[in-house]
C-alpha cells in the first residue's frame, strides 16, 4: 500500500506495524520539494502541518486515495476537494494540551501586562503599577469541543466563571444563539471554533460591540473568525485588548497594522506547536492506519458540519 507522510517521524513510526500487517510504501511529502512518487498510486496521504500547493488538482490524481488524516483538528483546505471515494479524518485531540496552554498563558500574559513589563526591563525601567488578574472573571469559550474542555480544565484553579457555547445548545453549554446576551458578561473571550462558512466573520463589529469595556478577545482559532478592521477600530479605541495566535494572513505581513496596535499580543500560530502535539499526532496517524488496514472504524471521520 502507498502511503504519504508529513514528516519522517511518522514514518519510523510506521514501519514496525503489528505482525501480519500488509507492507506499506511510504513516503515523505512536507510539501517543499517535488512529489516523492506518483498521485495515482497514493492510498492513504497524512498531509502537513502547512497546506501544501494545489490541493485541489493533488487530490484531483489521486484515484486510489482510501484516507486523507490531516494532522490539524482544521481541514478546511481539504474539505471541498475530497474524492467521493476517500474519508476525510482529523486531528481532533492532538493538540488540545498546547492550545490551551496557551489560551490559558496568552490570559494572564495581557492581564498581567508580561509585554509591557518585558519591553520595560528590556529599557531597565521600573514600571511598578497595579495590573489586571484573571481571579473572579468571566471566561466566555465559544466553541466548547475537546480544545475548550481543555482550556477549562487548566482554568479550574483560577477562580473564574466558565461560560460556555457551541454550535448548539446542550446541558451545560449555550447555544451561539445566545452570543449577544452573553457577551457583556464576560471579561475574556476565548474563540475556538472551526473555519467555516458559517464562522467566517463570528467576531464581527456588532460581536465586539457587544463585548464589555476593557474585555479581552483570545483567538486561538483561525484568522478567518475575526473582522480584522472591527477589531482594529476597537484596539485603537483603547476599548478592547487582544491575544491573537491567528491573523488573516499568515504570515503577518510586516507591514500590517495589528503588528502596532495597542492593547494586541501577537504569537505566529504557535499554540500546538508542541512536542507533546507531535508525539500524540504521531501515535493517531499509526493508529489510524491500522485501522484502515484492519478494516475497523476509523476515529475523528469528517461528515458534514465540523
Amino acid at each position: 500500500m502507498k502511503i504519504w507522510v508529513a514528516s519522517q517521524a511518522i514514518a519510523d513510526a510506521l514501519s514496525g506495524l503489528p505482525e501480519g500487517m500488509p507492507a506499506l510504501d511510504c513516503s515523505v511529502y512536507d510539501g517543499k520539494g517535488p512529489l516523492p512518487g506518483r498521485p495515482e498510486e497514493v492510498e492513504v496521504w497524512v498531509p502537513p502541518l502547512v497546506p501544501v500547493p494545489d490541493i485541489p488538482g493533488l487530490l484531483g490524481r489521486m484515484g486510489k486515495l482510501r484516507l486523507l488524516q490531516t494532522v490539524t483538528a482544521g481541514v478546511e483546505p481539504y474539505l471541498p476537494h475530497v474524492p467521493e471515494h476517500a474519508v476525510l479524518c482529523n486531528a481532533r485531540g492532538v493538540h488540545d494540551a498546547g492550545t490551551a496552554e496557551w489560551a490559558v498563558g496568552a490570559m494572564i500574559a495581557v492581564l498581567r501586562e508580561f509585554p509591557g513589563f518585558a519591553a520595560a526591563q528590556a529599557r531597565r525601567e521600573w514600571t511598578y503599577h497595579h495590573t489586571g488578574v484573571l481571579a473572579d472573571a468571566t471566561v466566555l469559550i465559544v466553541g466548547y469541543g475537546s480544545i475548550g474542555e481543555a482550556v477549562e480544565r487548566r482554568l479550574a484553579g483560577f477562580e473564574v466563571e466558565i461560560v460556555r457555547v457551541a454550535r448548539t445548545a446542550r446541558p451545560g453549554v449555550h447555544g451561539q444563539d445566545e452570543l449577544p446576551a452573553l457577551l457583556p458578561r464576560a471579561d475574556v473571550v476565548v474563540l475556538l471554533v472551526p473555519a467555516t462558512v458559517s464562522t467566517a466573520g463570528l467576531a464581527d463589529a456588532r460581536f465586539l460591540a457587544a463585548m464589555k469595556d476593557g474585555a479581552l478577545l483570545v483567538n486561538a482559532a483561525r484568522g478567518s473568525v475575526v473582522d480584522t478592521a472591527a477589531l482594529l477600530a476597537e484596539l485603537e479605541s483603547g476599548r478592547l485588548r487582544a491575544a491573537l495566535d491567528v491573523t488573516p494572513v499568515e504570515p503577518l505581513p510586516a507591514d500590517h497594522p495589528l503588528w502596532t496596535a495597542p492593547g494586541v499580543f501577537i504569537t505566529p500560530h504557535v499554540a500546538g506547536s508542541t512536542p507533546a502535539s507531535v508525539r500524540r499526532t504521531v501515535k493517531l496517524v499509526r493508529e489510524q492506519v491500522i485501522r484502515h488496514l484492519t478494516g475497523e472504524p476509523l476515529a475523528n471521520m469528517i461528515t458534514g458540519h465540523y
